[in-house]
């Protein structure tokens, strides 16, 4: 597929940073969303400001993204690879002890977010008969991990989403992955997680060799490359030093 144009959540750090990197080294141009507008403007500067066009926001403020939505340059506003990558995980403890306030903010991102975006580009994928969103969702929608409770709920949703849209997009040519990372470094994801106790997040990589951004970034570029007919539903990319766990049993 000659795809041209790609929106990237998350795209200022991370998974999504890698990825608008890649995308722009196969020659897409660029609509890149995140928070922070200096991170932005950098990766912008790199890149090529005439390829890149920014959106700063936070993506759980719906009015505001609707009206910069609309904003969008005609030279970028035919999206035809949307990359639902942005996402977080906050908190790791059990359920009982959990914090509320961490349960609806992994929801309104993970969930709400995602999908409000995907139903603002979605028709004009429609409309044109061509495109692919990828929505990078987490091993932990398939597999439970103590601490996991809701952000593995909200992956769990992400991936039931997928499927779903690929379901009512039979008969077009629009085609939607799930592509589902394990253990992950080199991201703020662990810093997020425990709300910015760089201690507790780099304990998480410790003797271990996680996958890199770039090798999600790879799996996207790859998926991407497939011919008109093929279409990767789901995608699952662990680092070799992590398999599933499989049951957990107690006496107590």
């Amino acid at each position: 597929m000659s795809y041209q144009t790609a929106f990237v959540t998350g795209a200022s750090v991370g998974i999504g940073r890698a990825i608008a990197i890649t995308l722009a080294d196969q020659g897409y141009r660029l609509v890149l969303l995140a928070r922070r507008e200096d991170r932005l403007q950098e990766l912008q500067k790199a890149i090529g400001d005439d390829r890149v066009h920014i959106i700063a926001c936070d993506i759980n403020d719906q009015a505001s993204l609707t009206v910069q939505m609309g904003e969008i340059p005609d030279a970028f506003s035919d999206i035809d690879v949307l990359v639902n990558n942005a996402g977080l995980a906050l908190g790791l403890e059990t359920a009982d002890k959990a914090e509320w306030s961490d349960w609806q903010t992994m929801i309104e991102t993970n969930c709400l977010s995602l999908t409000f975006l995907t139903r603002q580009i979605l028709p004009g994928m429609v409309e044109r008969n061509r495109g692919h969103i990828i929505n990078i969702g987490s091993v932990a929608g398939s597999y439970p991990y103590r601490g996991g409770n809701v952000y593995g709920a909200t992956k769990a949703f992400v991936d039931q989403f997928s499927i779903n849209l690929k379901t009512e997009l039979l008969g077009t040519k629009v085609r939607v992955t799930n592509i589902m990372p394990g253990l992950l470094g080199n991201t703020e994801f662990s810093l997020v997680r425990f709300h910015g106790d760089q201690n507790a997040a780099d304990a998480v990589y410790e003797g271990f060799q996680p996958l890199e951004p770039e090798d999600i970034a790879d799996a996207t570029r790859w998926v991407l490359s497939q011919p008109e007919h093929v279409n990767v539903t789901r995608l699952e990319v662990m680092p070799t030093c992590q398999a599933p766990a499989g049951f957990a049993l107690s006496k107590d």
